[in-house]
């Protein structure tokens, strides 16, 4: 008969408690999806468990090891990632490596995931870990959710935007391929990193976004227990770890001898084996090594995710405290009021022109446009941040609060719109007078996807809904980057400097000379010796390309310039003047 003292004895062996992800048993704790891990706590009777962290509640991670097909996978893309990017420079090594990474992670993101009891389906369920805690008196399952993450209505429905990302980020690193723009490609690179999160971790809300691009880093980390636990063991014929040393040291040496004996047979092939394989050296090789490492504990990081994705969908704000009507309306009517009273002088100076302009402000058009720009960028950016306020705080409870906030937002979304088309036009006539630059090229690019941004918001403030609105704002983002890539900026930018120089005698050669390749075929249509000043540094610095730095760009530049030579590095170039 159990002591009555000891009230420990009243709790029943195989009872178990399930407290939003979290199973005890026994007095102990047992953190759902980390396959069978103990959490820190001694027994003790009455005392609530500790509320489950973020972790275990939106990401507890797959419940079963990882799978050997994709330990595999992620090892044989993070050697050919670091056998092919170069890190110099854009070119097809990046595309190469973008596109193995993506198949390396498909069998993570499309495994098989059994169903745990009740129909959840975190991923594979592991036999019971040894230990204390494996007996059939002590076992605890997780307890299944409707909305657990790794639920099969879940992960389908995230299926599309994941694939939308992974294209996304597919086609902004392939602009290393096609354009020689080092900025370009370091935009591109940046939003593929964005886009490439979302793939893998996903999220719909900006809270859910946010924490997404936040527990991507940690990700690596948390995948290191669950690829051990998907090391192969040993088996009836020895190691199995070893075999599988012993065959790719069977499989290194067989490529090594025929590949020696196929290049000295044939002169065309050593050279295609001499750019595909690296420098062999020792700091070569420890570089080689470190890129290998960093890109495979990435591609675990986002196995990890794929293989039981994080609960991130309904991760919001908490609500705010609505304002009274009165605190709300009347500073948005009087924001309003001031929009329309700018928009009006705007459409004088459009239809009036120049004449107007120095009649009024004694300033030269160019002069005013340059004047302007900037401020009307900087309103169209706080214009939005006020709409995203105004969403926030204003009451929708009844009709007339509907109606006003229809009408006072939709009123300065509209006149927004005409703001951009003002910051549009002046940039144009600012371009026209001084000339074409990245930063003038870029900040127009800017405004564009702001003026995409506020006909979203208008759609968004006539429904009164915008869920759906922060992935686009993302989306239409990097589709305004891909547009930028596909116009070829540098060029575009060259052609209107010739251009001008054609009207007006002036050119920076200084400048155009400093863009990439990709303006070679534009600046082959000055008159020389402009062409030659023009494309003499360009030609200086274009370096010699193999596999995997090809690049479309550059091979264009290259042919171009090595039918027509630039002339003399003695040549005498002009200074630049401006207006």
């Amino acid at each position: 008969m159990p002591d009555k003292s000891d009230k420990s004895a009243d709790v029943p062996q195989h009872e178990s408690m399930i407290e939003g992800g979290v199973a005890v048993a026994s007095g102990q704790q047992v953190v759902a999806g980390g396959g069978g891990q103990v959490a820190s706590g001694v027994p003790r009777p009455g005392v609530p468990p500790r509320p489950p962290s973020f972790f275990e509640r939106r990401w507890p991670g797959p419940n079963g090891p990882a799978r050997p097909v994709v330990l595999g996978a992620v090892a044989v893309a993070a050697v050919v990632a670091a056998f092919s990017v170069p890190f110099d420079r854009p070119g097809l090594g990046w595309l190469v490596a973008v596109l193995a990474a993506t198949a390396a992670l498909v069998p993570a993101g499309t495994g098989r995931r059994d169903p745990a009891p009740g129909g959840s389906t975190h991923g594979p369920v592991p036999d019971p870990p040894p230990g204390p805690i494996s007996s059939p008196e002590t076992t605890v399952r997780t307890a299944a959710r409707p909305d657990a993450t790794g639920a099969p209505g879940r992960a389908a429905g995230r299926a599309p935007e994941r694939l939308v990302w992974a294209t996304a980020t597919i086609a902004l690193v392939s602009v290393g391929y096609v354009r020689a723009a080092g900025w370009l490609f370091v935009l591109c690179l940046l939003a593929a990193v964005v886009t490439g999160v979302l793939a893998v971790a996903g999220g719909r809300t900006p809270l859910g976004m946010l924490t997404a691009a936040s527990i991507t880093p940690a990700a690596p980390f948390r995948a290191l227990s669950w690829a051990g636990r998907g090391l192969p063991r040993s088996g009836p014929g020895g190691s199995t770890v070893g075999r599988g040393l012993a065959t790719v040291a069977a499989s290194v040496a067989l490529l090594l001898v025929f590949g020696l004996l196929f290049s000295s047979a044939d002169a065309v092939f050593a050279d295609l084996v001499t750019d595909l394989l690296p420098e062999v050296s020792v700091g070569a090789t420890v570089g080689w090594l470190f890129r290998c490492a960093l890109i495979g504990a990435g591609l675990l990081g986002a196995a990890y995710l794929l293989a039981a994705p994080a609960d991130l969908d309904g991760l919001r704000a908490a609500p705010a405290r609505p304002v009274r009507r009165l605190e709300w309306v009347v500073p948005l009517a009087l924001l309003d009021a001031l929009f329309a009273a700018f928009v009006l002088v705007q459409l004088t100076v459009l239809f009036g022109g120049s004449a107007h302009v120095l009649r009024t402000a004694g300033l030269s058009y160019a002069q005013y446009a340059r004047g302007g720009f900037w401020q009307l960028l900087a309103v169209s950016a706080l214009t939005l941040l006020v709409i995203a306020g105004t969403a926030r705080w204003a009451p929708r409870t009844t009709r007339a609060d509907r109606l006003l906030f229809r009408l006072l937002l939709g009123t300065l979304t509209a006149l927004s719109l005409v703001v951009v088309a003002s910051a549009l036009y002046r940039m144009q006539v600012y371009a026209d007078a001084y000339g074409a630059t990245r930063l003038r090229l870029v900040v127009a690019a800017v405004e564009l996807w702001l003026g995409a941004l506020f006909v979203l918001v208008g759609v968004a403030v006539v429904r009164l809904r915008a869920g759906w609105l922060p992935p686009l704002v993302v989306g239409t983002a990097v589709l305004a980057l891909l547009g930028l890539a596909a116009v070829n900026p540098d060029r575009l930018i060259a052609e209107r400097n010739v251009d001008r120089y054609r009207l007006t005698g002036m050119i920076d050669v200084e400048y155009v000379s400093r863009l990439s390749a990709d303006a070679v075929p534009a600046l082959d249509r000055l008159p020389e010796p402009l062409r030659s000043c023009a494309l003499r540094d360009i030609a200086f610095e274009l370096p010699i390309d193999h596999v995997r730095t090809a690049n479309l760009g550059r091979a264009a530049a290259r042919e171009l310039l090595g039918s027509a030579p630039t002339g003399a590095t003695a040549l005498t170039c002009p200074t630049p003047r401006y207006r």
